[in-house]
């Protein structure tokens, strides 16, 4: 964000967001809907490093993710069992999950900062909740140097809410859309 409703777009994901992510591996492990907030219990218990599951697009210097293999990886781990995972097990899987998509947020946002030569990142949506991406943001920037803003976490809410925010906004600066407007969820900002 460059100033108030201009935007530059420096990176995006190529098929699911992280929160989708986490939401389909939680449902794929059995921990309903939303998962995310389940893996995120699970993995206080659980061992990151248990199961190696990918990081996809790690070598390239842009800035876009992927999580689509994630998924794969999990559904191709779940599939190979003769039962579903309990206990250890199960914490183990949300655990690697939980890392294996912190690990692509923490490194790619680290890549942005340094790029652009920025020293400020706001983290926000429902994934700004998740425990293990705030402590690992936390730990990137007293390494490097960034001051980090992460709203609390009952404020870390869908994106709704920052849409409806921009939104208000530019209305206050006097922009309008016709009625006509169809839905578009790729719609700028």
């Amino acid at each position: 964000m460059e100033g108030e409703g201009v935007y530059r777009l420096l990176g995006a994901t190529r098929d699911d967001a992280a929160g989708e992510a986490f939401d389909k591996a939680g449902k794929m492990l059995g921990l309903g809907y939303p998962g995310g907030i389940e893996i995120d219990r699970l993995s206080t218990t659980g061992n990151g490093s248990a199961y190696a599951f990918p990081r996809a697009l790690p070598a390239r210097e842009d800035l876009d993710f992927s999580f689509s293999g994630l998924k794969t990886a999990v559904a191709t781990t779940l599939a190979a069992r003769s039962a579903p995972p309990t206990g250890t097990e199960l914490a183990d899987l949300a655990a690697s999950v939980q890392a294996a998509i912190v690990d692509v947020l923490v490194k790619k946002s680290r890549r942005a900062l340094l790029r652009e030569g920025l020293s400020d990142l706001v983290v926000c949506g429902g994934v700004a909740a998740n425990r293990g991406l705030r402590r690992a943001l936390a730990a990137a920037a007293a390494e490097d140097g960034f001051r980090l803003y992460i709203p609390p976490p009952r404020r870390c809410t869908d994106n709704a809410a920052m849409i409806a925010a921009a939104g208000a906004a530019a209305l206050a600066r006097g922009v309008r859309a016709p009625l006509d407007l169809a839905v578009d969820p790729g719609l700028r900002l």
